[in-house]
């Protein structure tokens, strides 16, 4: 058995910003391909890291005049380097005593279901890959799952599993998940990522979940600045519910497919790097689901607006740019104010005037 005060102490010296603990009970009923007891059926106790994100790399968005230190810093950042050497150096106090460290950092994208909307990956047998692999690779680059996997043993699960990061980290005990899908802690708000240890180690004592003060305020504000209207009002109906271990959790049904179009590209008035005639021709209805003629949200769109787009604008260190950042800026912005969890952590707030958007 270990000590949490002694694991936690060992996180936040190598660089944590919070950590929790959870036994692995918690994550019961979970989709079986999602499901992190799968990873390793003999871990007792799920460890979750927060890392903050300096309110900062939002500034030049918020601006308008320099997109890139979000998904450098806050993206590639944390989950590249800073948050596998923490996982690196807590997993060595785990195995120093004996017990095993499966560390799991931040890799998104590569499970067997879509992140987008839980379809599978390609069941084809290996015979079949050799024929469409190569096709795959260039020509379905947004499908969002592994495409060619099954599982390596009967009652096992596919590789490679992906669970719910911010599921798991409620379950840590870290904080709640806000209507815009968002994780929200009493520390940051919607400002950090996670990553996580699963060890066969118990521990002295594991953190009960988030019962707090609620940390989403429902104002709605997410909502009316998502460019994409990708978020459901709030009085929609439109809601995604989760028990965890009697705990519900709910927040909005956001259309996946269109957050991911909207993320990178944003849209035609919040785009400064697409020129203003792309927009106006649409040439061969390309950009649809971003100019709203089209109400349909799907990988066919998404690679439609992708060739038509992505020769304005770079990628740099493996992630998209980030051209919106709507939510969480609306939400830091609210969380800011009087009675949110944010209120006076800094000296200045993050908004000091009306949000910019292009004059076409």
């Amino acid at each position: 058995m270990l000590s949490s005060k002694v694991i936690k102490e060992a996180a936040l010296a190598a660089g944590a910003d919070a950590c929790g603990i959870s036994p692995m009970s918690r994550f019961d009923g979970a989709p079986d391909e999602m499901n992190p007891q799968f990873l390793f059926p003999e871990a007792k106790s799920c460890i979750g890291f927060v890392f903050r994100i300096p309110r900062g790399v939002q500034r030049g968005i918020e601006e308008g005049t320099q997109f890139y230190q979000y998904p450098s810093m806050a993206y590639g950042g944390i989950n590249e380097i800073y948050a596998p050497a923490v996982l690196y150096q807590v997993g060595k106090v785990i195995e120093d005593e004996g017990y095993e460290a499966f560390v799991y950092r931040n890799t998104g994208a590569r499970g067997v279901v879509s992140d987008m909307d839980g379809s599978p990956g390609n069941t084809l047998s290996p015979e079949e890959q050799i024929e469409v692999n190569e096709y795959a690779k260039t020509n379905t680059a947004h499908h969002r799952s592994v495409q060619f996997t099954r599982p390596a043993r009967e009652g096992g699960v596919a590789p490679d599993l992906q669970f719910q990061f911010r599921i798991a980290a409620v379950a840590c005990g870290l904080g709640e998940i806000g209507w815009s899908k968002m994780l929200l802690t009493p520390e940051f708000g919607p400002l950090q990522r996670v990553a996580f240890i699963f060890t066969d180690a118990e521990f002295d004592e594991y953190d009960q979940m988030y019962n707090g003060k609620p940390l989403c305020r429902k104002c709605g504000a997410c909502v009316r600045e998502c460019p994409g209207g990708c978020i459901p009002a709030i009085n929609s109906g439109k809601t995604i519910t989760v028990n965890l271990d009697g705990k519900v959790l709910e927040w909005g049904d956001i259309d996946m497919w269109r957050c991911y179009a909207f993320y990178t590209h944003a849209g035609r008035y919040y785009n400064p790097f697409v020129p203003k005639d792309v927009w106006d021709k649409n040439e061969n209805g390309d950009l649809d689901l971003m100019e709203g003629v089209t109400d349909v949200a799907d990988e066919k769109e998404i690679m439609k607006v992708y060739g038509a787009l992505a020769k304005y604008f770079p990628s740099w260190v493996g992630y998209n740019m980030a051209k919106c950042g709507g939510c969480i800026r609306a939400c830091v912005s609210v969380l800011e104010k009087k009675g949110g969890c944010m209120e006076d952590r800094f000296k200045e707030p993050l908004r000091t005037k009306k949000a910019w958007r292009l004059d076409r």
